[in-house]
């Protein structure tokens, strides 16, 4: 019996552990199933639901643990259409969901309003005035996140960089400036949006796509949206720019309620081959009225697009 025991192969404790205990369901929230889970304790786990399921698979893309550090550049070839609550809709929905803060940046050469649409006008009027243009005038000093965070302003755990608001100086932001800025960045955050203002020749426009890994392009929720929004792809295109047109994310935001007027297959169909993916933002009054952002004033419909965006965005990074 001991030859027989010693000649047998030892057990693998390490490769082939014991399952003793089943694996549970997620947890229902909200519905029926979620009821019928608190009705009976936990005892009736229906597991959630096909809506929950798509919510956690969102969530978990947005997430995703990232080596490295990234940027998005959000722009368009018109204003008043969405492009600055978009980054702060998206910027505060990447905050909300992953375990590292973002950073987003007002490189908008016409006075950017990013920061206010995400603190409020009267809460950053209070605040430290620190701009973009402060950050440059010190940025040999700065060699910590501590230091950092003088030049910035905070909503929750979105970490914003205000823009210039001084006429004279707003559209002197260049190429290799903003490069200086992005790359400061980069060693303190893995996700970075850049509000890149309107059109694609102001002076810092050269840096920031070069920089980017991808582009969100915003647009208005008409026809004439989608053919800016394909003039803008095009010009990437014919600039050296193909792959960032080729993944890039366009986002219609239906800012002046026109979406039941508007045929949206023919958008669709407008845009379909030349962008990687195409996301609606239905109308909100949190979002049209140009004033403060945040996450818990808006439709529910809104804030799955905003979710929408940010996964699509963190699926880029590659």
């Amino acid at each position: 019996m001991a030859d027989a025991i010693a000649g047998s192969p030892a057990p693998d404790f390490i490769s082939s552990p014991g399952l003793f205990v089943k694996e549970q369901k997620p947890r229902p929230v909200g519905g029926f199933r979620g009821a019928m889970y608190k009705l009976t304790g936990g005892s009736w786990n229906m597991g959630p639901g096909p809506k929950q399921r798509q919510e956690d698979e969102l969530a978990r893309r947005i997430s995703r643990q990232l080596q490295g550090s990234y940027n998005t550049a959000i722009l368009s070839l018109k204003g008043g259409i969405g492009k600055t609550s978009t980054t702060v809709g998206v910027g505060l929905t990447l905050a909300e969901f992953r375990g590292d803060a973002p950073c987003a940046i007002d490189a908008n050469p016409d006075s950017g309003d990013l920061v206010e649409r995400a603190l409020g006008e009267g809460i950053y009027q209070q605040a430290s005035p620190r701009t973009i243009t402060d950050l440059l005038d010190n940025i040999e000093s700065i060699d910590s996140l501590t230091a950092l965070a003088r030049y910035m302003h905070h909503a929750g755990r979105l970490h914003l960089i205000a823009g210039e608001q001084d006429p004279e100086v707003s559209d002197s932001l260049t190429a290799e400036e903003y490069l200086r800025i992005r790359k400061l960045i980069s060693g303190y955050y893995s996700v970075a949006l850049t509000d890149c203002g309107t059109g694609v020749t102001h002076n810092a426009m050269s840096g920031i796509l070069q920089s980017a890994d991808n582009l969100v392009i915003a647009a208005g929720y008409a026809v004439s949206g989608a053919k800016r929004a394909r003039s803008t792809l095009q010009w990437l295109a014919g600039h050296g720019y193909e792959d960032l047109a080729r993944n890039a994310i366009v986002v219609i935001t239906d800012k002046d309620e026109v979406s039941s007027r508007v045929d949206k297959d023919a958008i669709e169909d407008h845009l379909a081959g030349i962008c990687r993916q195409l996301i609606a933002v239905p109308h909100d009054r949190g979002v049209a009225d140009g004033d403060l952002v945040t996450l818990d004033v808006l439709k529910p419909e809104t804030r799955r697009a905003y979710k929408e965006i940010a996964a699509a965005i963190v699926d880029g990074y590659r």
